[in-house]
C-alpha cells in the first residue's frame, strides 16, 4: 500500500487525503496546529462564533463531488443554503447595491446612480460567464504543470479567449464608466490576491459565480465545510496527526521521501503540501528558488467583534467602498504599507444563521485589505491604530454606537496570519496576479525539480478560494492515482 503524507490540513489537503484513502492508499495529515482547516478557523467566544478566512461561498457543485465520488451524498455531513441577498455594496456617494442573481433588481440598482452603466450590466454578465465557463473546462480542473500540457493547441486557443493580456479594470471600462460600478466588480481581483488595476481580465469570470450562480452559506458556519471533510477522512482511514510541524521534507538522489517534524521523521512513497508553497520552498526545502523575485499577494487586517446591537442595514455580505478605490491598491502594492482609507468587508453571518450570534446581538468578522508582513508597518504599534480608525469609519458610514456596545474584540494582522497558517510573508493567496508571469505561471502542483513532492492550496494551480482550493486537492489525487496505476 502506497503512503501519502500530506502537510496541512487545509481544504486542499483534506480533499487530497478523501480521494486517496477512498482509492486504498495509506494517507496520514500532519498538521502544525491544534485543530485541521489551515486560513479557515473557528472562534467561538462570549456567545458568538466567528468563522476565521473565507466566508464568500460559490461552486457548491465542487464540494458535493468530494463526497459523491467517495460513495457519501453531502447532505448526511453539510448543509447549504442560497442566499438571495447576495453581497450589499455601499459607496461613498450614498448609492446601495446588492448584487445577486436577480438581474432586474441589480440592473435597477445601478441604473439609480448610471443609467449607461444599468445598460451594460447584462452584456458585461454574459461576457463574464463566456470567461468561467471557458476557464473551467480548459484550465480548472487541468493539472498545467508540463510543457506539453500547456502547449495543448485547444488549451492555446482558449487561453487567447479569456483575455490573458488584457488589464482588468481596462476590461471593465469598456462596460462601464461609473466609479461605483468599477470599484464593484473591480473588486473580484481582490479574491486571487491582487488589484484590478494590475491583473489581467481573466478573473472577470467571477461575476459570473456571484451573479448568475450565486452565494451560499453554510449552516453552522463555513468551518462546517472543514468538519465534514475532516469527518470522511477519518472515516475512510485518513490518520490525522495535529501539533505536529514539519520542519524540513527530506529528499534523496532528487526525489521526496519523508519529512522531519518535531516529533520524529515519517517517510512517505508520495507528499502533498498544503502548507503555502511560496514557505515550503523558503523553509523546508534546501535550495534556493529566487523567491525575492516574487511579488506576494495581499494579506488582510481582520477584526472580530461582538456587539449588542443589530443593524438593519447589513445583510449577510456587506461591503464599504472608499471614494477612491485605486488609492488602496497603490499603497498596498506600491509603497507597501497600509491604506489609509480601504475598503471594508463585514460578513455578518448571524443574518442568516441565528445560531452564530444572539437575538439582538451581532457577530461581524471585519476585513481590510492589507500589505503583506515588511519593516513598513510594525503591527506592534499599529494595530490599535487601525482598528480605531476602521471602527470610527464604520461608525461614520451608520453602524452608530458601535464601539460602544462591543462585548467582545479580537484583532488578526498580517503577522497573525503568517504565524498561525505559515503563509509566505503573511500574504493570503501565495503570490500575487499583479502580472502576466504571476497570474498564468503560478508554481505548478507537481514540483519541477524534486520527484513525487506536490502541491495544493491558494498558493499553486488553479488559485484561491474556497471551491477552488478544494479541487486542487481533488486534480493532484487523481493525478496520483492515475501515475500509480499506470
Amino acid at each position: 500500500m502506497k503512503k501519502i503524507m500530506i502537510i496541512g490540513a487545509g481544504l486542499g489537503g483534506l480533499a487530497s487525503a478523501i480521494r486517496l484513502a477512498y482509492r486504498g492508499y495509506q494517507v496520514t495529515i500532519l498538521e502544525k496546529e491544534q485543530t485541521v482547516g489551515g486560513k479557515l478557523q473557528r472562534v467561538v467566544s462570549d456567545g458568538y462564533r466567528f468563522d476565521l478566512g473565507p466566508s464568500t461561498i460559490t461552486m457548491k457543485h465542487v464540494f458535493e463531488s468530494v463526497f459523491e465520488d467517495s460513495g457519501r451524498r453531502m447532505e448526511d455531513y453539510l448543509e447549504f443554503y442560497h442566499l438571495p441577498m447576495g453581497t450589499r455594496n455601499f459607496f461613498e456617494d450614498g448609492s446601495v447595491v446588492d448584487f445577486c442573481p436577480d438581474v432586474d433588481k441589480v440592473e435597477q440598482q445601478i441604473a439609480n446612480y448610471s443609467t449607461e452603466d444599468a445598460k451594460q450590466y447584462r452584456a458585461f454578465l454574459k461576457d463574464s460567464a463566456k470567461l468561467y465557463y471557458i476557464a473551467n473546462d480548459q484550465f480548472l480542473n487541468k493539472l498545467l504543470y508540463d510543457w506539453k500540457a500547456k502547449l495543448n493547441p485547444k488549451l492555446l486557443v482558449s487561453f487567447l479567449k479569456v483575455k490573458p493580456m488584457t488589464n482588468f479594470d481596462k476590461w471593465l471600462q469598456s462596460y462601464f464608466k461609473h466609479p461605483n460600478t468599477l470599484a464593484m466588480f473591480g473588486r473580484y481581483a481582490t479574491y486571487v490576491g491582487s488589484s484590478p488595476y494590475q491583473a489581467p481580465a481573466t478573473f472577470g469570470m467571477m461575476a459570473h459565480l456571484e451573479g448568475n450562480q450565486g452565494v451560499y452559506g453554510v449552516k453552522g458556519g463555513t468551518y462546517s465545510i472543514v468538519e465534514a471533510f475532516q469527518k470522511l477522512a477519518e472515516e475512510l482511514g485518513v490518520t490525522v496527526q495535529l501539533n505536529t510541524k514539519v520542519e524540513r521534507i527530506l529528499v534523496k538522489d532528487r526525489r521526496a521521501v519523508g519529512v522531519e517534524t518535531n516529533l520524529g521523521t515519517y517517510d512517505a512513497d508520495e507528499i502533498i503540501a498544503n502548507a503555502d508553497a511560496l514557505t515550503v520552498r523558503e523553509k523546508l526545502l534546501s535550495n534556493d528558488r529566487k523567491l525575492d523575485r516574487v511579488e506576494p499577494s495581499l494579506s488582510g487586517f481582520a477584526l472580530l467583534l461582538g456587539v449588542e446591537s443589530k443593524y438593519d442595514q447589513l445583510t449577510h455580505h456587506n461591503v464599504f467602498f472608499p471614494q477612491h478605490y485605486k488609492a488602496e491598491f497603490d499603497a498596498i502594492f506600491t509603497y507597501k504599507k497600509m491604506p489609509e482609507n480601504p475598503t471594508i468587508y463585514i460578513c455578518n453571518s448571524g443574518f442568516t444563521d441565528k445560531t452564530a450570534a444572539g437575538q439582538m446581538t451581532s457577530n461581524l468578522f471585519v476585513l481590510v485589505n492589507a500589505p503583506v508582513v515588511s519593516e513598513n508597518t510594525d503591527w506592534t504599534k499599529n494595530k490599535e491604530i487601525v482598528t480605531e480608525k476602521i471602527i470610527a469609519k464604520l461608525e461614520a458610514k451608520g453602524l452608530t454606537g458601535l464601539n460602544k456596545h462591543l462585548t467582545y474584540k479580537c484583532t488578526m494582522t498580517p503577522e497573525d496570519i503568517e504565524q498561525r497558517t505559515g503563509a509566505y510573508k503573511g500574504s493570503i493567496y501565495g503570490m500575487s496576479s499583479n502580472s502576466f508571469k504571476q497570474a498564468f505561471f503560478k508554481i505548478p502542483n507537481k514540483d519541477n525539480q524534486i520527484k513525487h513532492l506536490w502541491y495544493v492550496g491558494g498558493s499553486s494551480h488553479p488559485g484561491g478560494g474556497t471551491p477552488i482550493v478544494t479541487l486542487s486537492g481533488m486534480l493532484v489525487a487523481d493525478k496520483i492515482h492515475k501515475i500509480n496505476t499506470l
